[in-house]
């Protein structure tokens, strides 16, 4: 069980999403990177064996908040919904992944489609002066991240920075391994070390043999 309070996690979540809404008006996220441990990771998914992940303040500043967000001046990342854990000193965040520029079929904004959110863990600062990030996980969508970069790119509306970030070998990049390299967990360590498993593997998961067995010999389920 944590030692954070509710109103402590409250308190430092809405001091997070003013320095989000900071760092987009300034176009720089790397000063975000403050509010991470010394040692925490951050990493997200690409496609099953393309992985970035940040290990360490120094590489979420350089890379998760700096190469990573290359391009992407002016885009924003509204927060829809979130769900605290007090309990067990976790926070989720739902957002919406919107471009400023304007599409002009619908005068709207280019939109990623799709529940994006990011997936926090939190631990109180060595120090004892507040709380900080220990982990963070992401999730989006690439398909329709491709596909909003592309449609914003045949209205001819594309920035030159989106430009330089689509025309880069993704793996080649900072912080881009494959699943096998990967410096840290593709869970949370803590998570996929079963600290806070709520659901153990049941027996049925896998199919015994005589199942297989009676499915090739009469064509499938009957």
């Amino acid at each position: 069980m944590s030692d954070l309070d509710r109103a402590e996690i409250e308190g430092f979540w809405a001091h997070w999403l003013d320095l989000n809404r900071q760092a987009e008006a300034d176009g720089s996220w790397s000063p975000l990177a403050d509010v991470y441990a010394e040692d925490a990771t951050y990493g997200w998914m690409y496609t099953p064996d393309e992985h970035f992940m940040a290990v360490g303040r120094d590489q979420i500043r350089e890379w998760a908040l700096g190469t990573e967000m290359a391009g992407l001046e002016g885009w924003h990342y509204d927060y829809q919904a979130t769900v605290i854990d007090d309990v067990n000193a976790m926070v989720v965040g739902f957002w919406r992944q919107r471009a400023g520029i304007v599409d002009d079929a619908t005068g709207e904004e280019y939109e990623i489609l799709g529940i994006g959110g990011s997936w926090f863990g939190l631990a109180r600062r060595p120090d004892g002066e507040g709380l900080e990030f220990a982990w963070q996980r992401d999730w989006f969508d690439l398909g329709s991240t491709a596909t909003t970069f592309l449609d914003i790119v045949k209205a001819k509306k594309a920035t030159q920075g989106l430009l330089d970030r689509m025309s880069l070998n993704g793996i080649e990049q900072p912080g881009h391994y494959r699943r096998k390299d990967l410096p840290s967990t593709v869970w949370p360590p803590p998570v996929a070390d079963g600290k806070f498993l709520t659901q153990s593997t049941s027996s049925l998961a896998a199919p015994t043999a005589d199942i297989v067995s009676g499915c090739a010999s009469t064509g499938g389920p009957q």
